[in-house]
């Protein structure tokens, strides 16, 4: 029956299958304990955690995290890489280290819900990093970004001549409208003194029979006889 030490081992190693985003598993046989430790350091740079496992307790642990498929790759001396961060920087820093300690194996790894084989891992190490790939969009979108600068300077170029050009015939047209403008007044006073004139016409006669009527009445005798 398995101590409690062991039983918190496995239940610590599923925790950590479950919040990486890859494993890679590795065989380190003949290396010694500063190649161990220098790996893990380069690995630590790259958010990836590599812990020297037994491989009993690594099997109880991802049968416990429903991946027993990778049992099968837990055979011989096992190191496992839990990757936090990229994993193909992860797997490109192990197959360089490989070349470094040529008894370091990549002996396959667990990635996006699926068994990785060691020749699936091993070309995992030579896709480009999300460093690279994320610099490169970044390029595009930089390119994109100044050729729509460049459209839009080229329309507001073509606007302002546009513009430039409408505005040269513009003094020629509007010459006209201020003398129209200017002459308007003039008429329009001139009817207003025809309307004038023509009122002043209308009363005079009044005003003059009003006057002879009033003369009459002064003259008429029988109207002094009976006052």
């Amino acid at each position: 029956m398995p101590n409690q030490t062991k039983i918190d081992r496995v239940a610590e190693l599923k925790a950590q299958i479950e919040g990486a985003s890859a494993l890679l598993l590795t065989e380190y046989r003949g290396l010694t304990v500063s190649e161990i430790t220098e790996l893990r350091r380069s690995l630590r740079e790259l958010d990836t955690r590599l812990a020297v496992v037994k491989n009993t307790l690594m099997q109880r642990a991802v049968t416990d995290a429903g991946v027993e498929e990778l049992t099968a790759l837990l055979i011989g001396p096992s190191a496992v890489a839990f990757v936090d961060g990229d994993p193909v920087a992860a797997a490109k820093q192990i197959k360089a280290s490989a070349k470094l300690y040529p008894s370091l194996v990549l002996k396959g790894g667990f990635m996006d819900g699926r068994v990785l084989s060691a020749d699936e891992a091993n070309s995992l190490a030579d896709l480009e990093s999300r460093e690279v790939m994320l610099s490169k969009i970044a390029g595009l979108l930089k390119g994109e970004m100044s050729r729509a600068a460049s459209m839009l300077v080229t329309i507001q170029s073509k606007f302002l001549a546009t513009l430039e050009a409408y505005k040269e015939k513009l003094p020629s047209e509007e010459v006209d409208q201020p003398q129209e403008e200017q002459e308007r007044p003039a008429v329009e006073a001139e009817q207003v003194v025809d309307e004038v004139q023509e009122q002043e016409v209308g009363q005079a006669p009044a005003e003059d029979a009003a006057a002879e009527e009033e003369a009459v009445a002064d003259e008429d005798p029988a109207t002094e006889g009976e006052a």
